[in-house]
């Protein structure tokens, strides 16, 4: 059970995902978000799209800023933030602060991680904010996907909007800090190709 002191979010939070429930839940959203999901399982898009820029001179540098990002998503949000914080799922709160749904209601397989932040919100937005850097025509249309991804998770019950803020903000972080690593990186070997000319 979470610590006393995030009581009141958890309940605010339950709040929101009841409300997303009780106004918009019906079998089109239903089936569209189910959908919409899917295209966030494990990042397999956003490590496909990134590996296929690795191919294209053009788009390598891309490619490699959104590898680094989605590692860094990997290591900092999957492997650490989500086992030191060990949030339950809200279909796992068994009606613990008005919770309205469980494990049986859920309309997809139910994920075996922690909650906190959603892996799912922060591939998305890696991938979104790296290629909005990039390019904004790409990236516009990417970062309306990882806002649907994002929204899906709540939809769906799998997620509390503090997870996918949390996923966001993570998500912006890591993809600054790849472009940064990377632009270094790029510069170094640059430099290092000057010199060898000289």
């Amino acid at each position: 059970m979470i610590p006393y002191f995030w009581e009141p979010l958890q309940k605010f939070d339950i709040s929101l995902l009841n409300w997303l429930q009780e106004n918009l839940a019906n079998p089109i959203l239903d089936a569209f978000f189910t959908v919409v999901t899917h295209l966030g399982d494990a990042g397999i898009l956003w490590i496909i799209t990134a590996v296929v820029m690795l191919f294209f001179e053009k788009t390598r540098k891309v490619g490699i800023t959104m590898g680094v990002a989605l590692v860094l998503g990997l290591i900092l949000g999957n492997g650490i933030l989500k086992n030191v914080i060990g949030r339950v799922r809200p279909f796992d709160l068994d009606g613990a602060y008005g919770s309205i749904k469980d494990v049986a209601d859920i309309l997809v397989s139910k994920p075996g991680d922690k909650s906190f932040p959603s892996g799912h919100t922060l591939g998305a937005f890696e991938a979104a904010f790296v290629l909005f850097h990039w390019k904004k025509k790409i990236g516009i249309p990417v970062l309306v996907l990882a806002g649907l991804i994002a929204f899906s998770r709540m939809y769906l019950y799998l997620h509390y909007p503090t997870d996918i803020l949390g996923g966001l903000l993570l998500a912006a972080f890591n993809a600054f800090l790849s472009v940064i690593i990377v632009d270094a990186v790029y510069r170094f070997i640059d430099k290092k190709k000057l010199q060898k000319k000289l």
